[in-house]
């Protein structure tokens, strides 16, 4: 309550505060992410008024378990929504906050950020939008420490209004507000909410510009807030036409498979391909790097001698080199293929493989006992069944299949362990005793690849 005793309930919201809201895309619920701060506790009460009686409404705290008053923050939150009768998910998460295997490079405040999102992942369903009240205030720091940091433009372009997260989306719906107008409006309202006190903490880089740079800034540029903004959505603009020409570049040079042809790169200009790798590494959820010299590292990577494989390393990620083809892999292998039988009827996925075994237009009553598994060294393949066998690792080689993708191949035998016969190897070869629509063992085995 603020000192002339006037409540939420009896306060007129703005015409275009509601308007922020009202034009959200339907959904099946709303999640409100809610820290116990100004700007969502706000949130929290604006959306409980214009959308309770239409869409279910939902509330988020993620605990960090960084502030001494973390836990009087999180009953606040407790009781805010017990107030406003809106169900609340509070998470406690676990901030690395140490040098170490687990530390984020860019301190405490993005190893929270990185578990903050992550919860959000998480919890939001297809159909779902979880809202997030960062304001002006915020996307023209955000802007401005971009720049500092040597952001590219789609840093400069700041935070975006909406975008997909998990399974669900993310919106800003009070990103054109002031922190001015939004605390204006609150007082007005007889909200209260909890200060973080790690806010006025300078030695992080965002207090140190929001409270030593800001000020100063806004004292000359009173309008700061709103050229900073226009300044993100061209920069945004600018970003969507990068994407959309990488797309159309990536048409053109992509093999399918996560993979790039070098031939065809070589005919983009510098610029191009690096504007390509940027798109292809972020689409695949990893952050592009920040390289001193990107014509050094391109020509490292694209004009290598053809005998040699360049790596170029990422954070979670390397680009690697092999055939004349470009590959984004994972640092972290695939899931290994856990040795199996192979049944009618009860299909196996590994990885991104689906192997069934189905009856053939001439089916024998019993099929032979087939399994799966992988590499252990020895394996021999015979190619055509009239023909001589040779070692799989060979084979492979001929087929040019990248070294480290070889270890995670499912391979299917016919027969016992000690003595089967190789059947198949991942979608790559099938014996022609199991293909077709009248296989010469009764049975078929079907190899399908989940699509790019």
């Amino acid at each position: 309550m603020t000192p002339g005793g006037k409540s939420a309930a009896d306060f007129s919201w703005p015409a275009e505060l509601i308007d922020s809201v009202r034009h959200l895309p339907d959904a099946s619920r709303v999640w409100v992410a809610l820290s116990g701060g100004l700007d969502s506790v706000l949130l929290l009460h604006l959306i409980s008024h214009c959308c309770a009686d239409r869409t279910p409404v939902l509330a988020v705290h993620v605990n960090h378990q960084l502030q001494a008053n973390a836990a009087e923050v999180e009953q606040f939150c407790r009781d805010l929504c017990a107030r406003l009768s809106v169900p609340l998910t509070v998470e406690k998460v676990s901030v690395p906050v140490n040098r170490g295997p687990n530390a984020y490079t860019g301190g405490v405040e993005e190893a929270a950020r990185h578990a903050r999102y992550n919860v959000f992942e998480r919890i939001l369903q297809p159909g779902e939008l979880l809202l997030m009240a960062h304001h002006g205030d915020d996307q023209a720091e955000t802007v401005l420490f971009r720049l500092l940091r040597g952001s590219g433009v789609g840093g400069l372009a700041g935070m975006p209004s909406t975008r997909a997260l998990g399974q669900g989306q993310l919106h800003r719906p009070l990103l054109t507000f002031s922190r001015a107008r939004i605390e204006g409006w609150a007082r007005d309202a007889g909200l209260r909410w909890m200060e973080d006190p790690s806010n006025n903490d300078q030695t992080y880089d965002r207090n140190f510009l929001r409270h030593s740079i800001m000020p100063v800034l806004k004292s000359r540029w009173p309008s700061l807030i709103k050229r900073l903004g226009h300044s993100a959505r061209a920069c945004g603009e600018q970003e969507a036409l990068a994407a959309s020409l990488a797309q159309i570049h990536y048409a053109s040079v992509a093999g399918g498979e996560g993979r790039l042809r070098v031939a065809q790169m070589l005919g983009l200009s510098h610029v191009e391909q690096k504007n390509l790798l940027h798109w292809w590494i972020t689409r695949g959820g990893y952050r592009f790097p920040t390289v001193a010299n990107w014509a050094q590292a391109l020509n490292d990577l694209l004009l290598a001698a053809a005998d040699r494989e360049p790596e170029f390393r990422g954070e979670g990620y390397a680009l690697r080199r092999f055939h004349g083809w470009i590959y984004l892999v994972p640092d972290e292998p695939a899931d290994a293929v856990v040795p199996q039988s192979l049944l009618p009827g009860r299909p196996v996925t590994c990885g991104r493989l689906r192997l069934a075994l189905q009856p053939g237009a001439n089916p024998v009553s019993t099929p032979p006992p087939i399994r799966i598994s992988t590499r252990k060294g020895g394996e021999r393949i015979r190619p055509r069944l009239d023909g001589p066998s040779k070692p799989l690792k060979k084979w492979l080689q001929e087929q040019r299949v990248p070294p480290w993708e070889r270890g995670g191949i499912p391979l299917v035998f016919e027969g016992p362990e000690e003595a089967g016969e190789l059947v198949a190897v991942g979608d790559l070869w099938l014996s022609d005793r199991y293909c077709g629509e009248a296989p010469a063992a009764g049975w078929r085995i079907v190899v399908e690849r989940e699509c790019d």
